[in-house]
Formats: structure tokens, C-alpha cells, sequence
């Protein structure tokens, strides 16, 4: 039993390590995703001085969010196809623009989102 808690906390401590070498390296090297993260943490504030309910909250937060997490997405994309190669190719086009729009999405989603809530 006590072998079975010690893999599962070296696991998840190492898992939380890599994931967070993960967000901090999209975060300096990605444009976007500093700019989003940005943006998310000032309408994450904006969020809590708006009268809103728990749930308006909850669902701004998911959908801002998303957008970082489509970033994120994007970059990881990006960075696999960058990989393999970086001589153009139709397919390496068109993976990226599907991470980009992913990111597209999400931006307008939350766009729509905030509006609905704010004027719905």
C-alpha cells in the first residue's frame, strides 16, 4: 500500500513539474499566450467586482480561460509540426491554422459568453 503512495505522489509531482515547465515555456516564447494570460487574469478581476452570480462567474472564468488553454494547445501543435520539420508543407499549414483556430474560437466564444452575461 505504501509502495502504491509513493508512486502516485512521485507521479503527480513529477506530472505537476513538467506541466508547469510547460506553461512557463509557452509563456515566454509565445506572444499570444502572454497576451491572453494577461487579458485573463485582468477580466478574471473584472469578474469579481461585476455583481454577478457564482454560476456567471464560473461560466466567465471557464470561457476566458479557454482561451489560455487553446494557446497552449496551439503552441504544443506548433511546436510538434516545427519538429518534423520546417520546410512548408500543405499539411503543416494546415495543422497550424486549425491550432489558430482553435485559439479563434475560443475568442469569440468568450466574447459572446461575456456579452450574454453582461447584457444577455
Amino acid at each position: 500500500m505504501f509502495a502504491f503512495i509513493k508512486k502516485l505522489l512521485t507521479r503527480n509531482t513529477n506530472a505537476t513539474i513538467w506541466s508547469l515547465q510547460g506553461i512557463w515555456s509557452a509563456y515566454k516564447t509565445e506572444d499570444g499566450m502572454r497576451q491572453w494570460t494577461v487579458v485573463s487574469l485582468l477580466l478574471t478581476i473584472v469578474m469579481f467586482v461585476l455583481d454577478l452570480s457564482g454560476v456567471e462567474r464560473a461560466v466567465l472564468m471557464l470561457a476566458t480561460w479557454n482561451i489560455v488553454l487553446m494557446e497552449l494547445a496551439n503552441t504544443g501543435l506548433e511546436s510538434v509540426v516545427n519538429r518534423i520539420s520546417e520546410d512548408l508543407h500543405p499539411l503543416s499549414k494546415k495543422a497550424k491554422d486549425i491550432g489558430s483556430g482553435m485559439v479563434f474560437f475560443a475568442i469569440v466564444l468568450a466574447a459572446i459568453i461575456w456579452l450574454l452575461i453582461l447584457f444577455g
